[in-house]
């Protein structure tokens, strides 16, 4: 028998899909998030769920069609998030998780809060005003206990 990866185990790219729409309907309407999300495109929460789900072992949707980690990387650059935004963003992103029937077993929700955990940190370093940003990292593979941001690869 194969190790599921987080990918499947969450459900996949519909499960990913349900989890970021739900999540920034309501980022829409919070007094944190919402102005740091004001100008976000329509179809944000599926580049997100996309990304999130290449990084746990999808498809590469995100890296062939939206620029992969780079374009993420980009996204947040001068964007000046504070610890504040981050832990509403984690804390509303993981009660949305609930909502949407993601796996609340310990063993996904450990690794899913690991990632969000490290993206988020690693979202606010590189938005910092004149932060020094390298834009050329590979896409983060996470699983099952190990991280896997570009500095573990």
């Amino acid at each position: 028998m194969t190790t599921p990866t987080l990918f499947a185990w969450v459900g996949g790219a519909a499960a990913l899909s349900r989890w970021f729409r739900i999540f920034y309907q309501r980022v829409a309407l919070d007094p944190v998030l919402g102005p740091v999300f004001a100008n976000a495109p329509q179809d944000h929460a599926e580049h997100v769920a996309a990304f999130v789900g290449e990084v746990f072992g999808g498809p590469p949707v995100h890296s062939q069609t939206l620029g992969g980690h780079p374009a993420m990387i980009a996204k947040h650059v001068g964007r000046a998030l504070g610890e504040p935004e981050r832990r509403r963003w984690m804390t509303l992103l993981l009660d949305c998780a609930d909502e949407a029937g993601i796996p609340d077993d310990p063993e996904c929700r450990s690794a899913v809060v690991a990632y969000l955990e490290w993206g988020s940190r690693l979202a606010v370093i590189n938005s910092k005003p004149g932060a020094e940003v390298q834009g050329d990292q590979p896409m983060p593979k996470w699983g099952w206990g190990e991280t896997g941001g570009p500095f573990h690869q």
